[in-house]
Protein backbone atom coordinates (compact mmCIF):
# COMPACT_ATOMS: atom_id res chain seq x y z
CA UNK A 1 0.00 0.00 0.00
CA UNK A 2 1.17 3.61 -1.17
CA UNK A 3 3.06 5.09 1.92
CA UNK A 4 4.02 2.34 3.75
CA UNK A 5 7.22 0.03 2.84
CA UNK A 6 6.41 -3.07 4.65
CA UNK A 7 4.84 -5.72 2.98
CA UNK A 8 2.51 -7.56 3.45
CA UNK A 9 0.80 -4.94 4.93
CA UNK A 10 -3.27 -3.98 5.31
CA UNK A 11 -5.31 -1.29 6.49
CA UNK A 12 -7.99 -1.90 8.69
CA UNK A 13 -10.36 0.71 9.26
CA UNK A 14 -13.57 1.39 11.54
CA UNK A 15 -15.98 4.35 11.77
CA UNK A 16 -17.12 5.59 14.86
CA UNK A 17 -19.34 2.84 15.50
CA UNK A 18 -16.91 0.30 15.16
CA UNK A 19 -18.41 -0.71 11.84
CA UNK A 20 -15.71 -2.55 10.21
CA UNK A 21 -14.59 -2.21 6.15
CA UNK A 22 -15.77 -5.30 5.47
CA UNK A 23 -13.37 -5.52 2.25
CA UNK A 24 -10.46 -4.90 4.13
CA UNK A 25 -11.63 -7.58 6.57
CA UNK A 26 -11.76 -10.19 3.90
CA UNK A 27 -8.10 -9.20 2.67
CA UNK A 28 -7.07 -9.41 6.21
CA UNK A 29 -8.28 -12.97 6.67
CA UNK A 30 -6.42 -13.99 3.77
CA UNK A 31 -2.76 -12.98 4.74
CA UNK A 32 -0.26 -16.29 4.70
CA UNK A 33 1.58 -15.21 7.96
CA UNK A 34 2.40 -16.36 11.30
CA UNK A 35 2.32 -13.25 13.20
CA UNK A 36 0.26 -10.33 12.53
CA UNK A 37 1.17 -6.67 13.97
CA UNK A 38 -1.89 -4.46 14.53
CA UNK A 39 -1.32 -0.79 15.60
CA UNK A 40 -3.72 1.42 16.70
CA UNK A 41 -2.89 5.46 16.30
CA UNK A 42 -4.34 7.95 19.07
CA UNK A 43 -6.35 10.67 19.02
CA UNK A 44 -4.58 13.33 17.73
CA UNK A 45 -4.54 11.93 14.00
CA UNK A 46 -5.63 11.17 10.72
CA UNK A 47 -5.37 8.80 8.05
CA UNK A 48 -2.36 10.40 6.51
CA UNK A 49 -0.22 11.38 9.54
CA UNK A 50 -1.58 7.38 10.77
CA UNK A 51 0.02 6.01 7.80
CA UNK A 52 3.17 7.88 7.54
CA UNK A 53 3.45 6.72 11.82
CA UNK A 54 3.00 3.38 10.85
CA UNK A 55 5.58 3.47 8.01
CA UNK A 56 8.61 4.81 10.55
CA UNK A 57 7.15 2.16 13.08
CA UNK A 58 7.10 -0.51 10.77
CA UNK A 59 10.25 0.00 9.28
CA UNK A 60 12.86 -1.65 11.66
CA UNK A 61 10.66 -5.15 12.00
CA UNK A 62 12.38 -6.86 8.54
CA UNK A 63 16.14 -6.27 9.67
CA UNK A 64 15.62 -6.93 13.48
CA UNK A 65 13.87 -10.58 12.02
CA UNK A 66 16.58 -11.20 9.55
CA UNK A 67 17.74 -14.14 11.41
CA UNK A 68 14.32 -15.51 12.05
CA UNK A 69 13.41 -17.61 8.90
CA UNK A 70 10.65 -19.27 10.10
CA UNK A 71 8.57 -16.07 10.76
CA UNK A 72 6.03 -14.40 8.21
CA UNK A 73 5.62 -11.39 9.75
CA UNK A 74 2.25 -8.92 8.73
CA UNK A 75 1.45 -5.94 9.61
CA UNK A 76 -2.06 -4.12 9.65
CA UNK A 77 -2.64 -0.27 10.24
CA UNK A 78 -5.98 0.79 12.27
CA UNK A 79 -7.34 3.31 11.02
CA UNK A 80 -10.57 5.38 13.32
CA UNK A 81 -11.96 8.32 13.27
CA UNK A 82 -10.03 10.70 15.58
CA UNK A 83 -9.40 14.05 15.52
CA UNK A 84 -5.85 16.27 14.95
CA UNK A 85 -4.82 19.55 16.52
CA UNK A 86 -2.92 20.62 13.85
CA UNK A 87 -1.31 22.91 16.14
CA UNK A 88 0.86 20.44 18.01
CA UNK A 89 3.87 18.72 15.93
CA UNK A 90 4.71 14.98 15.60
CA UNK A 91 8.34 14.43 16.67
CA UNK A 92 10.75 12.78 13.67
CA UNK A 93 8.15 14.26 11.04
CA UNK A 94 9.36 16.90 8.53
CA UNK A 95 7.04 19.90 8.74
CA UNK A 96 6.05 19.50 5.53
CA UNK A 97 4.86 15.92 6.18
CA UNK A 98 1.53 17.05 8.26
CA UNK A 99 -0.95 19.95 7.96
CA UNK A 100 0.71 22.69 10.28
CA UNK A 101 -1.16 25.80 12.30
CA UNK A 102 -1.45 28.30 10.48
CA UNK A 103 -2.56 31.15 12.74
CA UNK A 104 0.80 30.93 14.90
CA UNK A 105 1.55 30.24 18.36
CA UNK A 106 -1.56 31.45 21.12
CA UNK A 107 -4.89 30.26 21.92
CA UNK A 108 -6.53 30.99 18.48
CA UNK A 109 -7.77 27.96 15.73
CA UNK A 110 -6.46 27.64 12.69
CA UNK A 111 -8.18 26.44 9.97
CA UNK A 112 -7.05 23.08 9.68
CA UNK A 113 -8.23 22.64 13.16
CA UNK A 114 -11.81 24.08 12.78
CA UNK A 115 -12.19 21.63 9.62
CA UNK A 116 -11.35 18.79 11.68
CA UNK A 117 -13.85 19.93 14.40
CA UNK A 118 -16.59 20.47 11.98
CA UNK A 119 -15.96 17.11 10.83
CA UNK A 120 -15.56 15.32 14.09
CA UNK A 121 -18.62 16.98 15.36
CA UNK A 122 -21.38 16.85 12.18
CA UNK A 123 -24.20 19.49 12.58
CA UNK A 124 -21.84 22.21 14.73
CA UNK A 125 -20.07 23.62 12.55
CA UNK A 126 -21.56 26.74 13.84
CA UNK A 127 -20.57 26.02 17.21
CA UNK A 128 -17.23 25.20 16.31
CA UNK A 129 -17.27 29.05 14.53
CA UNK A 130 -17.80 30.48 17.34
CA UNK A 131 -15.78 29.06 19.61
CA UNK A 132 -12.59 30.12 16.89
CA UNK A 133 -14.46 33.29 16.94
CA UNK A 134 -13.63 34.07 20.79
CA UNK A 135 -10.58 32.37 21.37
CA UNK A 136 -9.45 34.86 18.37
CA UNK A 137 -10.69 37.54 20.14
CA UNK A 138 -9.91 37.07 23.77
CA UNK A 139 -12.39 39.07 25.44
CA UNK A 140 -11.77 40.09 29.08
CA UNK A 141 -15.20 39.67 30.68
CA UNK A 142 -16.28 36.40 32.37
CA UNK A 143 -19.25 36.36 30.87
CA UNK A 144 -17.13 35.44 27.15
CA UNK A 145 -15.87 32.47 28.99
CA UNK A 146 -18.98 30.98 30.37
CA UNK A 147 -20.12 31.30 26.67
CA UNK A 148 -17.17 29.62 25.46
CA UNK A 149 -17.96 26.59 28.41
CA UNK A 150 -21.26 26.68 27.34
CA UNK A 151 -20.71 26.00 23.65
CA UNK A 152 -17.99 23.42 25.16
CA UNK A 153 -20.63 21.63 26.42
CA UNK A 154 -22.91 21.76 23.61
CA UNK A 155 -20.35 20.45 21.34
CA UNK A 156 -19.38 17.54 23.67
CA UNK A 157 -23.34 16.74 23.71
CA UNK A 158 -23.66 17.28 27.76
CA UNK A 159 -25.44 20.52 28.74
CA UNK A 160 -25.87 20.20 32.48
CA UNK A 161 -23.93 17.78 34.75
CA UNK A 162 -27.24 15.93 34.86
CA UNK A 163 -26.81 15.14 31.08
CA UNK A 164 -24.53 12.95 31.57
CA UNK A 165 -23.15 10.30 28.24
CA UNK A 166 -21.18 7.92 27.70
CA UNK A 167 -18.79 10.43 26.25
CA UNK A 168 -17.61 10.23 30.23
CA UNK A 169 -17.02 7.06 30.89
CA UNK A 170 -14.02 6.80 33.27
CA UNK A 171 -11.61 3.78 32.66
CA UNK A 172 -10.82 4.00 36.73
CA UNK A 173 -14.53 2.45 36.94
CA UNK A 174 -15.03 -1.32 36.60
CA UNK A 175 -19.02 0.22 34.93
CA UNK A 176 -18.85 -0.33 31.33
CA UNK A 177 -18.34 2.00 29.06
CA UNK A 178 -22.12 2.93 28.13
CA UNK A 179 -22.90 2.71 32.11
CA UNK A 180 -20.11 5.34 33.69
CA UNK A 181 -21.99 8.36 35.69
CA UNK A 182 -18.97 10.49 35.91
CA UNK A 183 -18.48 13.84 34.58
CA UNK A 184 -15.48 15.69 34.47
CA UNK A 185 -15.16 18.97 36.44
CA UNK A 186 -13.56 20.38 33.73
CA UNK A 187 -16.63 20.31 32.13
CA UNK A 188 -19.75 21.99 34.33
CA UNK A 189 -17.48 23.70 36.71
CA UNK A 190 -17.33 27.64 36.59
CA UNK A 191 -15.29 27.98 33.26
CA UNK A 192 -13.35 30.73 34.14
CA UNK A 193 -11.79 28.56 37.04
CA UNK A 194 -11.04 26.05 34.90
CA UNK A 195 -9.20 28.25 32.34
CA UNK A 196 -6.65 29.39 34.62
CA UNK A 197 -6.02 26.09 35.84
CA UNK A 198 -5.50 24.78 32.11
CA UNK A 199 -3.34 27.62 31.86
CA UNK A 200 -1.22 27.14 34.79
CA UNK A 201 -1.11 23.64 33.90
CA UNK A 202 0.38 24.96 30.14
CA UNK A 203 2.58 27.27 31.84
CA UNK A 204 4.12 24.11 33.72
CA UNK A 205 4.92 22.44 30.83
CA UNK A 206 6.20 25.37 28.84
CA UNK A 207 3.81 26.17 26.97
CA UNK A 208 2.17 29.15 28.59
CA UNK A 209 3.91 31.95 28.98
CA UNK A 210 3.06 35.61 30.82
CA UNK A 211 2.07 38.12 28.62
CA UNK A 212 5.06 40.44 29.05
CA UNK A 213 8.73 39.50 30.97
CA UNK A 214 7.47 42.38 33.26
CA UNK A 215 4.57 40.32 34.70
CA UNK A 216 5.42 37.56 37.25
CA UNK A 217 4.37 33.85 36.13
CA UNK A 218 2.05 34.06 39.50
CA UNK A 219 0.57 37.27 38.78
CA UNK A 220 -0.46 36.03 35.61
CA UNK A 221 -2.15 32.86 36.83
CA UNK A 222 -4.27 35.20 39.31
CA UNK A 223 -7.96 36.10 38.69
CA UNK A 224 -6.34 39.51 39.02
CA UNK A 225 -4.81 41.78 36.20
CA UNK A 226 -7.07 40.79 33.42
CA UNK A 227 -8.61 37.82 31.78
CA UNK A 228 -7.17 37.29 28.09
CA UNK A 229 -4.13 35.65 29.32
CA UNK A 230 -6.79 32.72 30.05
CA UNK A 231 -7.81 31.66 26.57
CA UNK A 232 -4.96 29.32 26.34
CA UNK A 233 -6.31 27.57 29.13
CA UNK A 234 -10.13 27.88 27.05
CA UNK A 235 -8.38 26.52 24.05
CA UNK A 236 -6.92 23.51 26.16
CA UNK A 237 -10.08 23.13 27.77
CA UNK A 238 -11.74 22.18 24.22
CA UNK A 239 -9.22 20.55 23.49
CA UNK A 240 -9.58 18.06 26.16
CA UNK A 241 -13.37 18.11 25.47
CA UNK A 242 -12.76 16.65 21.97
CA UNK A 243 -10.27 14.31 23.51
CA UNK A 244 -13.32 12.50 25.59
CA UNK A 245 -15.20 12.36 22.63
CA UNK A 246 -12.19 10.73 21.04
CA UNK A 247 -11.88 8.59 24.44
CA UNK A 248 -15.90 7.33 23.90
CA UNK A 249 -14.93 6.19 20.17
CA UNK A 250 -11.81 4.66 20.70
CA UNK A 251 -13.33 2.12 23.19
CA UNK A 252 -16.06 1.44 20.94
CA UNK A 253 -13.82 0.74 18.27
CA UNK A 254 -12.08 -1.33 20.51
CA UNK A 255 -15.09 -3.27 22.12
CA UNK A 256 -17.52 -3.34 19.53
CA UNK A 257 -14.99 -3.30 16.05
CA UNK A 258 -11.54 -4.95 16.77
CA UNK A 259 -12.67 -7.07 19.45
CA UNK A 260 -14.99 -8.61 17.19
CA UNK A 261 -13.07 -8.70 14.51
CA UNK A 262 -9.92 -10.73 16.16
CA UNK A 263 -12.64 -14.02 17.13
CA UNK A 264 -13.38 -13.69 13.71
CA UNK A 265 -9.88 -13.82 12.26
CA UNK A 266 -9.27 -16.96 15.26
CA UNK A 267 -11.80 -18.57 12.75
CA UNK A 268 -10.23 -17.97 9.63
CA UNK A 269 -6.82 -17.84 10.26
CA UNK A 270 -6.80 -20.19 13.28
CA UNK A 271 -2.83 -20.19 13.40
CA UNK A 272 -2.13 -16.44 13.06
CA UNK A 273 -0.71 -15.05 16.14
CA UNK A 274 -2.03 -11.77 16.90
CA UNK A 275 0.33 -9.00 18.36
CA UNK A 276 -1.89 -5.26 19.55
CA UNK A 277 -0.06 -2.34 19.42
CA UNK A 278 -1.67 1.25 20.51
CA UNK A 279 -0.26 4.57 20.90
CA UNK A 280 -1.75 7.05 22.85
CA UNK A 281 -6.10 6.58 23.20
CA UNK A 282 -5.21 3.67 20.31
CA UNK A 283 -3.47 1.92 23.28
CA UNK A 284 -7.19 1.97 25.03
CA UNK A 285 -8.34 1.13 21.90
CA UNK A 286 -6.23 -2.34 21.57
CA UNK A 287 -7.17 -2.54 25.09
CA UNK A 288 -10.47 -2.45 25.23
CA UNK A 289 -10.71 -5.13 22.11
CA UNK A 290 -10.19 -7.39 24.60
CA UNK A 291 -13.49 -6.85 26.77
CA UNK A 292 -15.03 -7.43 22.60
CA UNK A 293 -12.61 -10.76 22.53
CA UNK A 294 -14.80 -13.65 22.53
CA UNK A 295 -14.21 -16.03 25.36
CA UNK A 296 -12.72 -18.49 23.49
CA UNK A 297 -10.56 -16.95 21.46
CA UNK A 298 -6.77 -16.53 22.56
CA UNK A 299 -5.00 -15.26 19.44
CA UNK A 300 -3.99 -12.58 20.60
CA UNK A 301 -0.21 -13.23 22.46
CA UNK A 302 0.87 -9.65 22.87
CA UNK A 303 -0.20 -6.52 23.72
CA UNK A 304 1.87 -3.03 23.63
CA UNK A 305 0.58 0.26 25.04
CA UNK A 306 2.78 2.97 24.09
CA UNK A 307 2.01 5.96 26.07
CA UNK A 308 -1.50 5.13 27.06
CA UNK A 309 -3.75 7.49 27.18
CA UNK A 310 -6.06 6.26 29.80
CA UNK A 311 -5.94 5.43 33.43
CA UNK A 312 -3.06 3.35 35.20
CA UNK A 313 -5.60 1.64 37.47
CA UNK A 314 -7.57 0.51 34.09
CA UNK A 315 -6.75 -3.23 35.09
CA UNK A 316 -6.70 -3.16 38.55
CA UNK A 317 -8.45 -5.32 40.79
CA UNK A 318 -9.48 -2.87 43.67
CA UNK A 319 -8.76 0.74 43.43
CA UNK A 320 -6.99 2.25 45.97
CA UNK A 321 -8.77 4.93 46.53
CA UNK A 322 -12.60 3.09 46.13
CA UNK A 323 -11.81 -0.57 46.98
CA UNK A 324 -14.90 -1.93 46.36
CA UNK A 325 -14.33 -1.07 42.73
CA UNK A 326 -12.00 -2.21 39.79
CA UNK A 327 -10.60 -0.86 36.96
CA UNK A 328 -12.69 -1.05 33.75
CA UNK A 329 -10.45 -3.85 32.40
CA UNK A 330 -9.65 -5.48 35.54
CA UNK A 331 -8.97 -9.21 34.76
CA UNK A 332 -8.89 -8.48 30.79
CA UNK A 333 -5.06 -9.35 30.67
CA UNK A 334 -5.99 -12.66 31.18
CA UNK A 335 -7.71 -13.06 27.87
CA UNK A 336 -4.26 -12.34 25.99
CA UNK A 337 -2.02 -15.48 25.57
CA UNK A 338 1.19 -13.55 26.64
CA UNK A 339 1.77 -10.29 28.45
CA UNK A 340 0.46 -6.53 28.08
CA UNK A 341 3.14 -4.62 28.09
CA UNK A 342 3.22 -0.61 28.98
CA UNK A 343 5.83 1.85 27.88
CA UNK A 344 5.78 4.94 29.38
CA UNK A 345 7.40 7.81 30.18
CA UNK A 346 8.29 10.67 32.63
CA UNK A 347 8.89 13.35 29.66
CA UNK A 348 5.09 12.61 28.59
CA UNK A 349 3.84 16.00 29.82
CA UNK A 350 0.01 15.91 28.48
CA UNK A 351 -0.17 12.34 30.30
CA UNK A 352 1.88 13.66 33.26
CA UNK A 353 0.70 17.68 33.28
CA UNK A 354 -2.67 17.78 31.42
CA UNK A 355 -4.02 14.58 31.46
CA UNK A 356 -4.77 14.24 35.28
CA UNK A 357 -6.67 17.60 35.50
CA UNK A 358 -8.81 17.06 32.84
CA UNK A 359 -9.57 13.73 34.06
CA UNK A 360 -10.51 15.21 37.87
CA UNK A 361 -14.41 13.43 37.83
CA UNK A 362 -17.49 14.80 39.73
CA UNK A 363 -17.44 14.10 43.15
CA UNK A 364 -13.74 14.52 43.54
CA UNK A 365 -13.01 16.93 46.53
CA UNK A 366 -9.01 16.47 46.07
CA UNK A 367 -6.94 19.41 44.43
CA UNK A 368 -5.43 20.43 41.72
CA UNK A 369 -2.04 19.29 43.36
CA UNK A 370 -1.25 15.55 43.73
CA UNK A 371 -4.06 14.79 40.54
CA UNK A 372 -1.58 12.48 39.15
CA UNK A 373 -1.73 9.75 41.81
CA UNK A 374 -5.29 9.28 41.75
CA UNK A 375 -6.14 10.06 37.80
CA UNK A 376 -2.69 9.43 36.58
CA UNK A 377 -2.38 7.91 32.54
CA UNK A 378 -0.61 4.64 31.95
CA UNK A 379 1.72 5.94 29.41
CA UNK A 380 3.12 8.55 32.37
CA UNK A 381 3.70 6.02 35.26
CA UNK A 382 3.04 2.69 33.96
CA UNK A 383 0.15 -0.10 35.23
CA UNK A 384 -0.64 0.82 38.66
CA UNK A 385 -2.35 -1.82 41.67
CA UNK A 386 -1.80 -4.87 39.38
CA UNK A 387 -0.54 -7.49 41.98
CA UNK A 388 2.94 -8.79 40.67
CA UNK A 389 3.36 -6.79 38.08
CA UNK A 390 7.47 -6.23 37.23
CA UNK A 391 9.01 -2.88 36.30
CA UNK A 392 11.89 -2.71 34.22
CA UNK A 393 14.02 -0.67 32.42
CA UNK A 394 14.10 -0.16 29.08
CA UNK A 395 17.66 -1.72 28.44
CA UNK A 396 16.75 -4.69 30.64
CA UNK A 397 13.65 -5.54 28.53
CA UNK A 398 15.76 -5.84 25.56
CA UNK A 399 17.99 -7.70 26.87
CA UNK A 400 16.49 -10.01 28.86
CA UNK A 401 12.94 -10.03 27.88
CA UNK A 402 9.33 -9.68 29.22
CA UNK A 403 7.82 -12.30 31.56
CA UNK A 404 5.34 -14.34 29.56
CA UNK A 405 2.18 -13.08 31.01
CA UNK A 406 0.25 -10.45 33.17
CA UNK A 407 1.07 -6.95 32.91
CA UNK A 408 4.29 -5.45 32.35
CA UNK A 409 5.63 -1.97 33.06
CA UNK A 410 8.49 -0.72 31.06
CA UNK A 411 9.88 2.68 31.71
CA UNK A 412 10.62 3.66 27.98
CA UNK A 413 12.16 7.39 29.22
CA UNK A 414 15.45 6.57 27.74
CA UNK A 415 14.53 7.33 23.62
CA UNK A 416 10.69 8.81 24.78
CA UNK A 417 11.92 11.79 26.07
CA UNK A 418 11.62 14.62 22.86
CA UNK A 419 9.05 16.80 21.74
CA UNK A 420 7.61 20.32 22.69
CA UNK A 421 5.02 21.64 25.12
CA UNK A 422 2.15 20.90 25.40
CA UNK A 423 2.19 17.30 24.86
CA UNK A 424 6.35 16.63 25.55
CA UNK A 425 7.52 13.34 25.00
CA UNK A 426 4.04 12.13 24.10
CA UNK A 427 4.30 10.91 20.58
CA UNK A 428 8.06 10.46 20.18
CA UNK A 429 7.54 6.52 19.73
CA UNK A 430 9.26 6.10 16.18
CA UNK A 431 12.13 4.27 18.19
CA UNK A 432 13.89 0.94 17.41
CA UNK A 433 13.65 0.24 21.05
CA UNK A 434 10.12 -0.16 21.01
CA UNK A 435 9.86 -2.14 17.81
CA UNK A 436 11.72 -4.08 19.62
CA UNK A 437 9.98 -4.54 22.71
CA UNK A 438 6.97 -5.55 20.60
CA UNK A 439 8.82 -8.27 19.23
CA UNK A 440 10.05 -9.48 22.35
CA UNK A 441 6.31 -9.20 24.21
CA UNK A 442 5.19 -11.47 21.37
CA UNK A 443 8.03 -13.37 21.51
CA UNK A 444 8.66 -12.98 17.80
CA UNK A 445 11.61 -14.31 16.04
CA UNK A 446 14.98 -15.35 18.07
Amino acid sequence: MAGVSVEPYREITFDADGDVNARQRERLAELDVTDLVMFAHGWNSNRSVATRMYDRFYAPFPGLLADSPGVRLGYAGIVWPSIRFADEPVPDFDRSAVPAADAGPGPGLDQHTRQALAEAFPGRGQIVERLAQLLDERPEEAAAFEEFGMLVRELAGVTTPAGITAVHASDASDASDTESEALPRMLYDDTLTVCRDFTAALAETGAAEPESESEPAAQTLSLGGGLKKFWSGAKELLRQATYYEMKRRAGTVGRLGLGPLLGQLARSSPSTRVHLVGHSQGARLVAFALRGLPGDVRNVKSVTLLQGAFSHYAFAARLPHAVRSGGALRGMERRVDGPVVACYSRHDSALGVIYPLASRLAGDSAGVVGLGAKWGAVGFDGIQAVRDTPVLTLARALRDGVPGSGCVNVDAAAVVRRGGPPSGAHSDILHAELARVVLAAGRIGG
